[in-house]
């Protein structure tokens, strides 16, 4: 079977599935409990010392759609196995395809010697019913005692060193340190900080206008957020939603930027400003908030925003994840006028049929395309394919990070519609926005040549 062919699962009926799925809840449960246990009982022990490894294993899900449940099953099964003989501990299924490990009375030393000789045996493939299959793992390590004082503390240690290990590329490990231990630190402060962020109106809302080029006037914008802290400084957007998502507070966070925008559309139209959209990037979780649709309608109702004039923006990347129930709520979407934008298109996570299946109208470039310009030549062959592909398609074009005249010339010449950066200008307020949106770039240059000078001194 080939990488490219999907083998196809028969579907049990309900009466068959449904026992099933409420076994295997019940013993991932009974697993994680059973390590909850054993990590509290060694760390209340105070001569009890060693190391907590946890293996993430990655490219799943794609694992599983490629070669199928029953396939995927016995490949989990050799690993259980190799992981159980390598380490000679309990093994604990914690969380998906998460795994622990109690490695009691190993310095760190040893521990990152065994993360290594796993990681090296996840280079070579493994062998299921005569096929190779190649999967990738990450890593995290946290000794005890030091860093955490309840098995929670710890979990969220060894969360942020698999974090970091992934960054590293495939089948890394981290020993959680004194530099990790500053950044949860500063992860939970962000986190309760925004807890009454919302309340205080502690959260600066700004825009990035982007200027249409054949017309040369700004005539879309994207909301932005950042937020001051004393003692950390400003947080941008990129730093404070995935902390959202991760205590739990993406919803009210995205719904209060919802509004926002919706205030911003009104203000726009009742000046009499002729614009495209002005998008809200949202996190894919909302796509699982059952109030979601509901509350895009409540603000286009409030706030009487035209057709089109509301944008929500997704990543590329949360299409590899639920996918059927995305792609119902963007029609729905659609259906009631929103103009929906795809960031990070040619990012690689979804192909050119997943977007053709999808009610997308503004496909954005992944802004490392933008910013290899200027040191890969190879890039522009890219770039232009990329383009030459969304116009085919009928799609409006937006590249995004364009800071340089170098970047605007071959972006230009390519035919791209849109473009976004600070080459044109930085984030704005929203008072400022109203008086760049409908003008041209040339007409606003000295305004905003005066915010990049703000934002410089700042």
């Amino acid at each position: 079977m080939s990488w490219f062919q999907k083998k196809t699962i028969p579907t049990p009926s309900p009466a068959e599935s449904e026992p099933v799925i409420t076994e295997r809840a019940e013993e991932s449960k009974l697993e994680r409990d059973a390590c909850y246990r054993h990590l509290s009982e060694v760390m209340d022990t105070p001569a009890d010392r060693g190391v907590v490894l946890k293996v993430y294993i990655e490219n799943f899900k794609r694992l599983n759609q490629v070669f199928g449940y029953d396939y995927c099953e016995n490949l989990l099964s050799q690993i259980l196995a190799y992981l159980k003989e390598k380490t000679g501990k309990p093994v604990y299924h914690y969380i998906g395809v998460e795994y622990i490990m109690i490695l009691d009375q190993y310095s760190q030393g040893q521990a990152s010697d065994l993360a290594e000789e796993i990681a090296e045996q996840f280079d070579h493939a493994w062998k299921v019913n005569g096929t190779d299959c190649l999967c990738s793992v990450q890593m995290g390590m946290c000794s005890y005692p030091g860093h955490a004082a309840t098995p929670d503390e710890l979990l969220k240690c060894l969360d942020l060193a698999v974090l970091r290990a992934e960054e590293g590329g495939p089948n890394q490990a981290i020993m959680f340190d004194s530099t990790l231990q500053k950044q949860l630190l500063r992860r939970h402060t962000i986190a309760l900080y925004l807890k009454t962020a919302i309340e205080k109106e502690e959260i600066e809302v700004r825009y990035r206008p982007t200027l249409n080029m054949e017309t040369g006037k700004f005539s879309r914008a994207e909301f932005y957020m950042r937020i001051f802290i004393k003692g950390l400084g400003l947080i941008g957007a990129s730093e404070v939603l995935p902390i959202a998502e991760d205590s739990g507070q993406i919803r009210s966070l995205e719904y209060f930027a919802l509004d926002k925008v919706g205030q911003c559309i009104a203000k726009l139209t009742e000046a009499g400003k002729e614009f495209d959209s002005i998008a809200l990037p949202i996190s894919s979780i909302l796509f699982l908030q059952e109030d979601f649709l509901d509350e895009v309608r409540r603000v286009i109702d409030t706030y009487q925003i035209p057709k089109g004039k509301l944008a929500i923006e997704i990543q590329e990347s949360a299409l590899t994840t639920a996918y059927l129930n995305i792609n119902i709520m963007l029609q729905e979407l659609s259906d009631m006028g929103v103009e929906l934008v795809l960031n990070e298109f040619g990012s690689g996570y979804s192909g050119v049929a997943t977007i053709l299946e999808l009610p997308v109208n503004t496909l954005k470039l992944e802004r490392l395309f933008v910013w290899q310009l200027e040191t890969n030549p190879k890039s522009r062959c890219v770039i232009e394919g990329l383009i030459h592909i969304a116009k085919d398609l009928d799609l409006n074009i937006i590249a995004e990070g364009v800071e340089t005249e170098n970047q605007v010339n071959i972006l230009t010449n390519a035919g791209c519609d849109y473009q976004q950066g600070f080459y044109y200008s930085p984030t704005l307020e929203q008072d400022t926005l109203l008086k760049v949106i409908d003008n041209t770039f040339a007409d606003s240059i000295s305004l905003l040549n005066e915010e990049k000078e703000k934002m410089t001194r700042a």
